[in-house]
C-alpha cells in the first residue's frame, strides 16, 4: 500500500477540531513515513507525549499519551490530534520525561559493567538487562534501583551472555591485529571520501587496510573518534581523495541496497544489519536511548535490537530496506548462535558529530576538497530521519531488552538473540578490537564491506 507523506498528514490536520471524531482509523504508512510522523507529533504533543512505536504488522504508528493529562485544559483535543493525523493513540501511565529521569537514575545509582538499560514504548517501561557477570552485590544493586523505580516504571532480566563490544583479533578492515567492519561511506566536512565505522574500532588503531598486513588505505579522524562515552563511532577519511566510494552496501552474492538517507531509529523498526563475520541478518529495533556498560566503560545515546552480531561485526551498518542507514554496530551479548542483545551508535547523531553527510564520494571528490566544494552525488540527507519514535536526548540513556531475532548466517534471518561476540575480549584493547571489515577502496567484495569502496 502506498506509504503516506508524514509532513502532509500532519498539517492539515494536527488542529482538528474537538467536533471530530476521535475514532479515526489508524492510516497506513510506511516505517519511514512513521518514524517522520513520530517526530512531529512529538514535538506537538509536547508534555503528553509518552514515546511512539511502529507496528510492522499492521503498519501503523501507535502513540503513547499521559492519560488523564490536561492539556490547555482538554486532554482529549490531543488525542483527536494524533487520531487525525493517522496515528492510532494509546493512553499510558508513564511519560517520557518520567522515563528519562528513572534513566537517569539507574545511570548515577547502578552503572555496573554488564548492564544495560533503554525505554520501550511498548511496554511504556524502561527495560533493564544484566548479564552472566552481574551477580553479588553487583545485582543487589541494579535490582534494588530498578524497585527504587516502582514496579510500573522499569523491569530487569537477566541475559545469559557478557556485553562487549564485537571486536577481535584475526581476518578482515585490518589494523594491526584489529578487524571491524564499515558502517557507510560519506563525504567528510571537506568534500573527500570516507567512511564511518565503531569509535571502539577508531581509538583502537590509526590506519585501517582492506587486507591483513595490507597497505592503509583509511586513516582515522582522530578527534571525531568517540569511545565510551556519548556515543560509538568513528570517521576514517580515504588515503586517496580520488576513491570512489559509493553510497551502496553489499549485501555479498553481487546484491547491493543503495543508501539514500540517513533515518532515526522507531521502536518495531524492521532493519538489516551486515557485517564482516555474520554477513547480514534481520530483527527489529527494541529500545531507544541505550545506555550500555561495557567493560571500557559507559556508552549512551544507543539503539537496542534483536538483530545478531558477533565479534569483527562492529562498525557494521544496520539499515532499513528500502535504503536508510540506521546505525552502526557497538556490541552486546551472544552471538548468531545463542542470541543475545545488540545495541547500535544512530548515524544521524554521528553524522551530525563528525560533519559529514551520506552519499557517494567519486573519482572527483579529491577535486573537490581541493575546490572546497564537495557536495557528494546522491549525498542523503540526515532529514529523512527525523523519528526515533520516543527518541531523545542521548542522556536518556535506556536499553530495553530484546531478544535478538538475527540470523546467524549471511541470509539467514534466524531466530536468536543479539550476538555479543562469543570469547571474544570487549573492545578497548587492540586484540580484542573487532576487525573492521575493510571498506577499502576498490570495490572488495567482503561480506561486510560497504560496496564501492
Amino acid at each position: 500500500m502506498a506509504a503516506i507523506g508524514a509532513a502532509a498528514l500532519i498539517l492539515p490536520n494536527a488542529m482538528a477540531s474537538q467536533t471530530e471524531s476521535n475514532e479515526a482509523a489508524p492510516k497506513t504508512l510506511a516505517a519511514s513515513d512513521a518514524g517522520d510522523l513520530a517526530s512531529q507529533l512529538q514535538e506537538l504533543l509536547g508534555e503528553a507525549f509518552a514515546g511512539a512505536y511502529y507496528d510492522s504488522g499492521e503498519q501503523q504508528l501507535i502513540i503513547n499519551v499521559i492519560d488523564g493529562l490536561e492539556i490547555d485544559g482538554d486532554d482529549n483535543n490531543v488525542i483527536i490530534q494524533a487520531q487525525s493525523a493517522g496515528a492510532e493513540v494509546r493512553e499510558v501511565e508513564n511519560s517520557w520525561s518520567e522515563l528519562q529521569e528513572g534513566a537517569a537514575t539507574l545511570k548515577e545509582e547502578a552503572s555496573v559493567p554488564g548492564t544495560a538499560w533503554a525505554i520501550d514504548p511498548r511496554t511504556n517501561k524502561i527495560q533493564v538487562t544484566a548479564d552472566s557477570t552481574v551477580t553479588g552485590e553487583n545485582w543487589d544493586t541494579v535490582e534494588s534501583t530498578v524497585k527504587s523505580l516502582g514496579s510500573g516504571m522499569a523491569t530487569i532480566k537477566k541475559s545469559a551472555g557478557t556485553f562487549k563490544t564485537f571486536l577481535e583479533g584475526g581476518d578482515a578492515i585490518f589494523g594491526g591485529g584489529a578487524r571491524c567492519s564499515v558502517g557507510f561511506n560519506v563525504v567528510n566536512a571537506e568534500g573527500a571520501p570516507a567512511f564511518l565505522t565503531a569509535g571502539h574500532c577508531g581509538v583502537a588503531e590509526a590506519e585501517w587496510s582492506e587486507e591483513e598486513g595490507g597497505a592503509p588505505i583509511g586513516t582515522v579522524d582522530a578527534a571525531t573518534a568517540t569511545f565510551p562515552g556519548a556515543g560509538d563511532f568513528a570517521l576514517v577519511n580515504y588515503n586517496d581523495p580520488a576513491t570512489q566510494a559509493a553510497s551502496t552496501v553489499d549485501l555479498g552474492n553481487g546484491e547491493t541496497v543503495d543508501i539514500n538517507a540517513a533515518g532515526e531509529a522507531t521502536v518495531g523498526l524492521q532493519v538489516l544489519r551486515m557485517g564482516s563475520t555474520t554477513g547480514l541478518a534481520d530483527g527489529q529495533v527494541t529500545g531507544l536511548e541505550a545506555t550500555v556498560n561495557y567493560p571500557e566503560g559507559t556508552v549512551t545515546g544507543l539503539i537496542q535490537t534483536n538483530v545478531c552480531a558477533e565479534p569483527g561485526d562492529s562498525g557494521g551498518s544496520l539499515f532499513t530496506e528500502d535504503g536508510q542507514a540506521i546505525g552502526l554496530t557497538s556490541g552486546g551479548s551472544g552471538d548468531c548462535t545463542v542470541g543475545g542483545e545488540t545495541f547500535f551508535q544512530p548515524v544521524t547523531t554521528a553524522l551530525a558529530a563528525v560533519g559529514a553527510t551520506l552519499g557517494d564520494a567519486g573519482a572527483g571528490a579529491g577535486e573537490e576538497a581541493a575546490g572546497g566544494a564537495g557536495d557528494a552525488a546522491g549525498a542523503g540527507e540526515e532529514a529523512a530521519g527525523g523519528a526515533a519514535a520516543g527518541a531523545g536526548e542521548e542522556a536518556g540513556d535506556a536499553a530495553g531488552a530484546g531478544d535478538a531475532a538475527g540470523a546467524g548466517d549471511a541470509a539467514a534471518a534466524g531466530a536468536g538473540e543479539e550476538a555479543g561476540a562469543g570469547e571474544e575480549a570487549g573492545a578497548g584493547e587492540e586484540h580484542g578490537v573487532g576487525e573492521e571489515e575493510a571498506g577499502a577502496g576498490e570495490g572488495v567484495d567482503h561480506d561486510s564491506e560497504v560496496s564501492g569502496q
